[in-house]
């Protein structure tokens, strides 16, 4: 479950409802915590929105704000508008994680963004949890290990959101072998099950996937967003640092293209993007089917959303992913000599 833009009390019903759907099944809890972030040292969330709101250039909102008027985006209910600060930092996810600690089935955490702070790990280990992060650079992975993480995400450029510029295959051997013989995980443009083969050949212990799963029946993403998957090639996607403050994967558009001008503001570092963005954000998932909408929506997706191009349930994804695992490693054992 990814924790980061819910506020505790979402969370905590996040939780409880799936508690009430797994049975005796366990799961994760996904947190964002980055290594390095305006205003660190700050752990109260109210006074950390506080001294960030003030750190942001007014140049910065008038240009999203005018992003959003042009495309015809219209504003929220005043009912409807919310903090900024939701994640990204120590002081939104200690709560975060209090709340996940409190639910016995939550058995795994992982952040996606560098190596947690140690008090973290001590906390999360010592309730008889594993804990592990995600990286994009073998030096980050190492990183992971020193500071005694169970687990190792390795996530190659290709993958949707926060990533690095170094391709899975290129990627995943090194990290492999620079952590042995700590589990690592093989992410970044998994999307078949020959892929997953491709991944477990290479040394790794599983595969963690998300594209896939913004296109299916259960997805919560709007129709608008889900069609802009749907229709998307590998080409489309683009690495951006437009709505987070760091390069994160997602569908190129108009604002993804505005940002990357010479002639426009540079993006802010995290969090203060993300508060800059919050509103378009907000206003584009509740306004999805709005016209300009996806000109200018957040649309975080892998090079795997050029496999994407029909809404199946989870179950048939499942399966496929089996099945085709299964299908892959009876080829290469045709091939091997009798």
């Amino acid at each position: 479950l990814g924790a980061v833009g819910f506020s505790p009390e979402q969370l905590e019903i996040e939780c409880a409802w799936i508690d009430e759907h797994v049975g005796d099944r366990p799961y994760g809890v996904d947190l964002v915590i980055p290594q390095r972030y305006e205003g660190m040292g700050e752990l109260d969330p109210a006074k950390l929105e506080a001294q960030l709101r003030a750190a942001i250039p007014p140049q910065h909102r008038e240009f999203a704000a005018k992003l959003l008027a042009d495309h015809g985006i219209p504003e929220l209910p005043e009912d409807e508008r919310h903090h900024e600060l939701l994640g990204m930092s120590m002081a939104t996810a200690a709560p975060q994680l209090e709340v996940a600690l409190a639910h016995d089935k939550v058995r795994m955490i992982a952040n996606a963004l560098g190596t947690p702070p140690a008090e973290v790990i001590e906390q999360v280990q010592k309730s008889g949890r594993v804990i592990g992060a995600l990286c994009g650079k073998v030096h980050q992975a190492k990183a992971h290990a020193k500071a005694g993480l169970d687990f190792v995400v390795a996530q190659g450029t290709e993958g949707g959101g926060h990533t690095g510029e170094i391709g899975s295959f290129v990627l995943w051997p090194q990290i492999i072998e620079a952590v042995a013989p700590l589990p690592v995980l093989a992410a970044g443009g998994i999307a078949t099950g020959a892929q997953v083969a491709a991944a477990l050949a290479l040394g790794a212990q599983g595969v963690w996937t998300g594209s896939i799963w913004l296109t299916v029946q259960e997805a919560e993403c709007p129709p608008a967003q889900m069609a802009s998957y749907l229709g998307a090639s590998s080409e489309d996607t683009v690495r951006s640092r437009s709505f987070t403050g760091k390069p994160c994967r997602m569908l190129r558009n108009d604002w993804t293209e505005a940002w990357a001008r010479t002639d426009t503001p540079d993006p802010l570092g995290m969090p203060l993007q993300n508060m800059v963005t919050m509103d378009a954000v907000s206003r584009t998932s509740r306004y999805a089917s709005s016209p300009g909408s996806q000109a200018v929506a957040f649309n975080p997706v892998g090079q795997t959303v050029g496999l994407m191009k029909e809404v199946r349930s989870v179950r048939e994804v499942v399966t496929d992913l089996v099945e085709g695992y299964v299908d892959a490693v009876e080829r290469l054992n045709a091939l091997a000599p009798a």
